[in-house]
């Protein structure tokens, strides 16, 4: 495509040189008011859009693909691109097409990319999802040691930590990154990860990650010297840091947004989580990708975008620091209590807008009026809560609640600068509102009132001429002129009359005058509406300006209501929902009264069906081995413990009658079954490589859940892994566990591990049925019930049949003979297809339900129903029959 002959257009070889410093992305090459595509990237984004592709002119002998989109659409139309895996340069005319015209008629309006549109550098309010964070992240490597950065470029956040290459899945799995940038030796190494982690992979120079040419691009970012204000960096934090702004730089060419001072991370400072427990927990996405379904789902109040980010950021990386917990135990306690103040707080809440977006999009010159007013309002709002708030409050919610004023000035003068209701962008005018700038207000009227203007000027000048007749008219050759007869006239062509008015022409009953006054008027008129555009467009450049003189402060003022909003939506979740205030200190200790599942809880409480509450206790004996059939709940206990541990160390409320949760320092799921073929795994290999992550990582502060390990292999090698297993984590890891399982051998091990507990949930069986309870309790579970599981779930009668036979005589040889399955194999009678004959059966539901089909409850007497009982029971017993 880079191939040039003597035939190719002006503007086609201007597309072409533009095309080629930008061959890995979509060129929205704009002509007017659309953006062209042009080639291969016609087609490719013809079939992406569904579009329709067309062509202009030849190349080359070939007809040129195109097809394009409407600018003041094209958002639309990039978000699809963005989400398909395209990144779109975005190329605008430089100049007015008039100008280009005076260098000749071939001339070719001056283009230039603007932007680079990729995941990770998304900054328009449509492209984005509200209440998530959008990461651009950096992976770097200086002499072996590792670090992860990460920016947010719609909100300013921009973060690092030493990161080994084991931990990168891990924390790509808690930021979930749009994009992430590795240098081209890192490529190889850890692009599956990244592209594992549903990220955009993106490869740069090792350039963008030298260390010491970094240092210089942070400190002239911030203007300093050094960065040591802002913390301690290591060589390969700043190789990181760098390789961000280096990309934001090239993307944004050269326009960089509003980035905060860079805030160092540690991994110890959080619980630690992997993308596999995240997965099987749901923290923030559910199974199917979505927030519904998710824990993030079931307890997110918030009513504002910030305070749903931060929510998440906290729930993603619960706290390992018990001051930071007991400081938002505090906080969400106090609202708790105070219930009438803090629905206040929240009413007040719903006028606050995204500044940090705000203030972002105006930084890249992406923002227009309504992002002022956003400012503006939020900033009123800040005030009325402010003077809501006591002054006696928990530390965070002082802070907070300080971090609410100071803003006055400009919020005083943005009221005054802006209408009530501003357009969405600049180009439409009318967003500054009256009285605020005299000369706007001149060319307004002149624009909106230019004929009462024009009368006014008319009595003037009758008065000063002393001629009632005189009249200031118009038309198309002329303009504006003053009129009056040949009578009237000779007085105006002599002094001092004649000063003021210039003949300009004489027609054969009229005589035509004009005056400096009202040529100038004239002029003004006919550009009045331009100019009254022009100057709401320098004084939108200078409110943009003062905003961000003051972007520090706003952004303070966001953290400040994302806080309250936080805070507020947990304690009306704690409210509504019935949840207490977890004991959280720095023992082993783990006790849980009457623990609920969230999700599982929000589900039931849909169709009116309670929720059975279950204790455990990890404190005495640190494994709980549990037993039970599936369908019984085993693996919502599990994972309800867990969710519990997590919303206690972000600082919230938690689903049970008391819970006292000594720090936990990791959570380990193994629960549920899954494959990846595309890996060459099958189900029994993801569970192995998962158990070894567990059992190689598990500290003697981690919380571990386990389900069924050993069960996609042979039964007694599964037996042997589980065994072995069980013993590892109560010998070696040491740490608080709950192990359900199948094989009911190894509840014998609590008898030889001091600190094993067999705990089963609870079934009953009745007339043949098996009824779950879902009430977990200590002890071991009386049989599988896989037999009638099978039942429930569908499988023909015979098959089930068949089932309970074989295991009876299974049961019966090993415990007569101690023979196994594999010695009885022989002795069983083959499944015979044609079924036996069949015994006397109930009534067939039918006839049931046309006897009742004429049953009026309502106008039965006691006795009628009594007898309807007693007809209805013989309809189904063999004996009717």
């Amino acid at each position: 495509m880079s191939n040039k002959s003597a035939s190719v257009t002006p503007m086609m070889a201007q597309f072409l040189e533009i095309k080629e410093g930008h061959p890995d992305a979509l060129l929205f090459y704009r002509m007017g008011d659309f953006y062209e595509l042009f080639f291969d990237d016609a087609v490719a984004a013809a079939e992406a859009l569904d579009i329709a592709l067309t062509k202009r002119g030849k190349h080359l002998g070939e007809d040129i693909p195109m097809c394009g989109v409407p600018v003041h659409s094209a958002e639309g139309y990039l978000l699809t691109l963005i989400r398909k895996g395209f990144r779109v340069a975005v190329c605008e005319q430089m100049e007015d097409p008039a100008e280009a015209k005076k260098r000749g008629s071939k001339a070719v309006v001056k283009r230039e990319v603007v932007r680079l549109v990729t995941p990770g550098t998304l900054t328009e309010e449509s492209l984005l999802d509200a209440r998530r964070h959008n990461f651009l992240a950096a992976y770097a490597q200086v002499r072996g040691q590792s670090a992860l950065a990460w920016a947010d470029i719609s909100t300013g956040s921009l973060s690092v930590m030493t990161c080994a290459p084991v931990a990168l899945g891990p924390e790509l799995a808690r930021l979930a990154p749009r994009e992430v940038l590795v240098s081209e030796s890192g490529e190889g190494e850890f692009g599956q990860i990244i592209e594992e982690s549903g990220a955009s992979l993106t490869v740069l120079g090792s350039a963008a990650f030298d260390s010491t040419n970094g240092l210089s691009r942070m400190c002239r970012l911030y203007s300093v010297e050094s960065l040591d204000g802002f913390g301690s960096f290591d060589r390969h934090e700043i190789a990181a840091l760098a390789a961000v702004v280096e990309y934001l730089e090239i993307t944004q060419k050269g326009k960089l947004p509003l980035l905060r001072p860079p805030v160092k991370e540690y991994r110890d400072g959080a619980m630690q989580i992997d993308a596999a427990t995240r997965r099987s927990l749901e923290l923030t996405n559910s199974m199917t990708g979505g927030r519904a379904g998710s824990l993030l789902g079931a307890i997110d109040k918030t009513i504002t975008s910030p305070g749903a980010r931060l929510l998440e950021r906290r729930l993603s990386a619960p706290s390992r620091s018990l001051e930071t917990v007991q400081s938002r135990l505090d906080s969400v306690e106090f609202a708790h209590e105070q219930p009438a103040l803090f629905e206040d707080v929240r009413e007040a809440l719903k006028s606050v807008h995204d500044l940090d977006r705000a203030l972002s999009r105006l930084a890249l010159d992406r923002g227009g009026p309504r992002d002022m007013a956003a400012i503006r309002n939020s900033i009123a709002a800040a005030r009325a809560l402010h003077d809501l708030l006591p002054e006696q409050m928990p530390d965070i919610l002082g802070h907070a609640r300080a971090g609410l004023v100071g803003l006055e000035e400009i919020g005083e003068h943005l009221e005054a600068a802006l209408v009530a209701e501003p357009p969405l962008l600049t180009r439409d005018g009318a967003f500054i509102a009256a009285g605020y700038d005299e000369e706007l207000d001149e060319f307004r009227k002149l624009r909106d009132e230019g004929r009462s203007v024009i009368a006014g000027l008319q009595t003037d000048y009758a008065k000063l001429s002393d001629i009632a007749s005189l009249k200031i008219k118009h038309n198309n050759v002329l303009g504006y002129f003053i009129e009056t007869t040949s009578t009237h006239a000779k007085k105006m062509m002599e002094p001092p009359l004649s000063e003021t008015f210039i003949h300009r022409q004489t027609t054969a009953n009229q005589v035509r005058f004009t005056t400096l006054e009202l040529s100038e008027l004239e002029t003004r008129i006919l550009n009045a509406g331009g100019r009254v555009l022009e100057i709401e467009k320098r004084l939108y450049s200078s409110l943009k300006d003062r905003i961000l003189e003051e972007a520090a402060r706003i952004s303070a003022l966001a953290r400040a209501f994302a806080e309250l909003d936080v805070i507020s939506a947990l304690a009306k979740l704690a409210r509504e929902e019935g949840w207490t205030r977890p004991v959280v200190d720095d023992t082993r200790d783990f006790e849980i009264i009457g623990g609920r599942h969230p999700v599982v809880e929000a589900a039931l409480k849909k169709d009116g069906t309670p929720f059975v509450a279950n204790d455990c206790n990890l404190t005495e004996q640190s494994v709980w081995l549990l037993t039970g059939p599936n369908m019984a709940g085993k693996s919502t206990f599990l994972r309800q413990n867990a969710l519990i541990a997590a919303l206690a160390q972000t600082g919230s409320f938690v689903p049970a009658t008391s819970a006292h949760i000594g720090l936990v320092s990791q959570i380990f799921s193994r629960v549920g079954a899954s494959d990846d073929l595309a890996r060459g795994r099958s189900t029994f290999m993801v569970e192995m490589v998962e158990t070894a992550a567990i059992l190689n990582q598990a500290d003697d502060r981690a919380l571990v859940i386990l389900d069924e390990i050993g069960r996609g292999t042979s039964t007694y090698d599964g037996l042997s892994i589980a065994w072995a297993t069980l013993e590892h984590l109560h010998e070696v890891n040491r740490c608080r566990s709950l192990f359900a399982t199948h094989y009911h051998e190894l509840t014998a091990l609590s008898a030889r591990l001091e600190g094993v507990e067999n705990a089963t949930v609870r079934v009953k069986e009745w007339e043949g049925e098996v009824v779950f309870l879902h009430e977990v309790k200590r002890g071991t579970a009386e049989g599988s019930y896989g037999v009638q599981v099978a039942r429930l779930a569908g499988l023909p009668a015979q098959v089930v049949e068949r089932a309970k036979v074989v295991l009876e005589m299974l049961e019966k040889g090993e415990r007569e003979t101690g023979r196994g399955p594999d010695s009885l194999i022989d002795e069983l009678p083959l499944f015979s297809a044609t079924p036996s004959a069949p015994s006397p059966t109930p009534a067939t539901e039918s006839e049931v339900e046309e006897r009742l089909k004429g049953v009026l409850p309502d106008n039965l007497t006691p006795r009628e129903a009594l007898d309807l009982v007693y007809e209805l029971k013989a309809l189904t017993t063999p004996e009717s029959n």
